[in-house]
């Protein structure tokens, strides 16, 4: 008769909480008992767990085991309850100290042949462990390079439970899974070029201004201008994810199970581009038990979405919080799930059904499809979008020159230099972008001169803008000053800033 503890943790949102399985072997009716708010999955682990141990040639006694995992308001999901399960039991049997067991988180699946099976999530484990202060984790093999990546705790990968128990009596040497090498990524990553745009100088200056202070764009034109081929292409002149960007961004990544572990840790900016049939939970995260959306899924990258009118306006309106707070809180009975959405909106859409209004000449619209088709977007989310611009066809001219514009390369050194002057003024604020300036930062950061005013009052005044499109201006105004190096907003900026404004009364009947 005895009592066995091990910790493991659950993940909840993309965060890991410590849980304690508690195991209780006594005298009684053989029976099995698991205990903990736990989900089907978890109680299933009883007889994977059985069928492992008793393969793995270790038979538990006649008795009564009961095994809990606390704590217990917090509701245990997933596959990863199988081997810290088997641990306490077999502490509480006798067949290992408990001192073995201490200063060790288990995660794993077991296979009814006591086989290690990967769980998605690991690497939010180990990072779990380490804030814990936990001196290593024991994984599944296929597991242990992902988590290894996390740098905080050493990491052991196994690939049997026996070889598991051997290492904790000391019959088997083992050492920490090392940093991963990661493979070099496919040489077709790279092919993408902002050079490959023809022409269309307004709309890439629009889409350098957007990168350099992350601020929302939105491309409106005919079909075959080059909207999709610039979105793709802006993913090449962002900046780097920093090493805290690649460890955050590859987080959700492995708890949604996409983490491609030949490349190691994500190390390219995210880019999305969801179908325009996705669901609104499927966009922003949810479920009866939570898992991250696209937006979370583009966490620090770029969310892409074509053809914009043809998602439904409740999806896109979905959108709108996590765009502002730049994160999604989904709550259930059972909990609070949290996921990260900071990104850069990228949007792109025919100016009618057809594609082609104003055109008279080729719009067979009536003035009322285009009213209809364009009141699809609500004016709440257009206000989350900083920067507006019309995207012309491109002339015969320019497409026989092929004339090859600023590389990525060149672009995204502008666009650094701006990221670097943003970081350094805002360090003490708690945000990095002037996108994500409010209130009182806009005040102090985005003053004006009395020429700027002027300049801005008379705009304002002129075009009936609403109070969020006079700080949209601002902020982007701040952000292209930056890109010149300038301290102070000018009129040249200002007046760059409130162009892209003006398709709001051209296409969208004003503010």
């Amino acid at each position: 008769m005895g009592f066995g503890r091990v910790v493991t943790s659950a993940i909840v949102g993309i965060d890991g909480r410590k849980v304690v399985v508690e195991a209780d072997f006594g005298s009684g009716l053989p029976a099995f008992d698991l205990v903990g708010f736990l989900s089907s999955e978890v109680r299933e682990a009883r007889e994977r767990v059985r069928s492992a141990l008793k393969n793995t040639g270790i038979e538990i006694p006649p008795g009564r085991l009961t095994v809990n995992l606390s704590p217990a308001d917090l509701r245990k999901q997933g596959n990863s309850f199988d081997l810290p399960i088997a641990m306490a039991i077999l502490v509480a049997v006798g067949v290992l100290p408990q001192e073995y067991t201490e200063g060790f988180m288990f995660i794993g699946e077991l296979a009814l042949d006591g086989q290690l099976r990967g769980i998605e999530g690991t690497l939010s484990h180990v990072i779990t462990a380490g804030e814990l202060g936990i001196e290593g984790c024991i994984v599944a093999k296929e597991n242990a390079s992902e988590g290894a990546m996390a740098g905080t705790v050493p990491v052991f990968g196994f690939s049997v439970l026996s070889d598991v128990i051997d290492f904790l009596l000391g019959n088997l040497e083992m050492d920490p899974e090392p940093a991963p090498v990661p493979e070099e990524m496919p040489p077709a990553a790279g092919l993408l070029d902002f050079s490959e745009i023809v022409g269309q100088e307004s709309l890439k200056r629009a889409a350098e201004v957007a990168s350099a202070g992350m601020h929302g764009l939105l491309m409106i034109g005919p079909p075959g201008t080059g909207k999709s081929l610039t979105a793709k292409r802006i993913p090449t002149i962002l900046p780097p994810l920093t090493r805290e960007e690649q460890l955050e961004t590859s987080r959700i990544h492995s708890v949604a199970g996409i983490l491609d572990r030949r490349y190691g840790m994500v190390k390219e900016r995210p880019y999305r581009n969801p179908h325009h049939t996705v669901s609104g939970q499927a966009l922003v995260g949810g479920g009866v038990y939570p898992r991250p959306g696209e937006m979370s899924l583009a966490h620090n990258g770029i969310l892409f979405l074509d053809e914009l009118p043809e998602f439904t306006r409740t999806t896109l309106d979905a959108m709108r919080q996590p765009l502002e707070d730049q994160r999604v809180v989904i709550s259930r009975v059972h909990g609070t799930y949290v996921f990260p959405t900071r990104v850069m909106l990228v949007c792109a859409m025919n100016p009618c059904k057809c594609g082609y209004y104003p055109d008279r000449n080729k719009c067979r619209c009536s003035e009322r499809d285009v009213r209809t088709y364009l009141g699809r977007i609500s004016r709440p989310f257009l206000d989350r979008i900083d920067i507006s611009v019309e995207v012309p066809r491109v002339s015969v001219e320019d497409l026989a020159k092929r004339t090859r514009g600023e590389s990525s390369e060149t672009v995204r050194k502008r666009v650094m230099q701006a990221w670097e002057i943003q970081r350094d003024r805002y360090r003490s604020t708690g945000i990095v972008f002037n996108s994500q300036l409010t209130g009182k930062l806009i005040k102090k950061y985005c003053a004006l001169g009395k020429d700027e005013a002027d300049l801005l009052r008379q705009v304002f005044d002129r075009l009936d803008l609403s109070a969020r499109a006079y700080d949209r201006i601002l902020k982007v105004a701040r952000t292209i000053a930056d890109l010149r190096s300038a301290d102070m907003i000018g009129t040249n900026e200002l007046a760059e800033a409130i162009g892209y404004r003006s398709l709001d009364r051209s296409f969208f009947g004003g503010e």
